[in-house]
């Protein structure tokens, strides 16, 4: 039974070890050989808006004496706090009705659904330029929420205030992969419209660059799986604990019928 235990607690060690390659993000990108650089040709999406988006708008003219003006006064006017929580958003923000529409002041009831936000924003700008001269219009999208989980550091729901967002980038604001978190095992879920879209990554694998995951969209999904020896080492206080139990078990009959013969 003393046997058992440095034979458990070296066990521990080697499936506890992760190797270099493991650990490693693109890691048969070889720069050496490529002198130092490579391309990838990456197809980089525009955002097609969908129904329960949130949008900003906002259109802002310039008065007689030099100063600029919101047209659209009311949810989106300046000093507002649409940028503070998710919460101020859904309020000030435009939401996009279940049949893809958006009502904007002045502008009333426009069909959005499948545009981008640079479709939006000119479609908008031309209606304004009706109204008013000189005046500018802004449209972002304030509803790019992502979600983390699985093997990593900070799991959770995080906005992007940007209009692009890589996979990496996603993972490094939830804190990066876990030592448990296999870089190889990666899925990203994506609504797109009635339908959900589901894509393997590995994050080690330099093709990642020109996948169509590689940039996320709007409530994207990605879970990190663990690695299989994960299990292993979270049932090894088990597995050592019934092993110590057999071993004993076993000396200690021996030591019965040692003793009764």
């Amino acid at each position: 039974m003393k046997k058992i235990i440095p034979f458990v607690a070296l066990l521990l060690l080697v499936t506890g070890c992760s190797t270099k390659k493991e650990l490693s993000y693109l890691n048969n990108l070889d720069l050496e050989e490529t002198g130092g650089e490579s391309f990838f040709t990456m197809d980089i999406p525009d955002y097609k808006v969908q129904p329960r988006d949130i949008l900003y708008v906002s259109a802002k003219t310039q008065t007689p004496d030099g100063m600029l003006e919101e047209i659209l006064q009311g949810k989106n006017a300046p000093g507002g706090s649409y940028m503070q929580g998710e919460a101020s958003q859904y309020i000030m923000g435009y939401s996009v009705d279940p049949e893809g529409n958006v009502t904007i002041p002045i502008l009333g009831k426009m069909a959005v659904a499948g545009m981008t936000i640079y479709e939006i924003s000119d479609t908008m700008q031309a209606k304004i330029d009706s109204f008013f001269r000189h005046a500018y219009v802004e449209v972002r999208l304030l509803s790019f929420k992502f979600t983390v989980i699985g093997e990593v550091r900070v799991p959770g729901s995080y906005v992007n205030y940007n209009d692009q967002l890589t996979i990496f980038e996603a993972i490094g604001r939830a804190g990066g992969i876990t030592e448990t978190g296999a870089k190889e095992r990666v899925l990203v879920i994506r609504p797109v419209g009635n339908q959900t879209t589901t894509f393997k990554l590995d994050l080690q694998d330099k093709n990642i660059l020109a996948s169509p995951a590689y940039f996320l969209s709007p409530n994207d999904v990605i879970i990190v799986q663990p690695v299989p020896k994960k299990t292993f080492n979270v049932n090894l206080p088990t597995y050592a604990f019934i092993l110590t139990t057999i071993f004993s078990t076993i000396t200690t009959t021996l030591l019965l019928i040692d003793y009764f013969e």
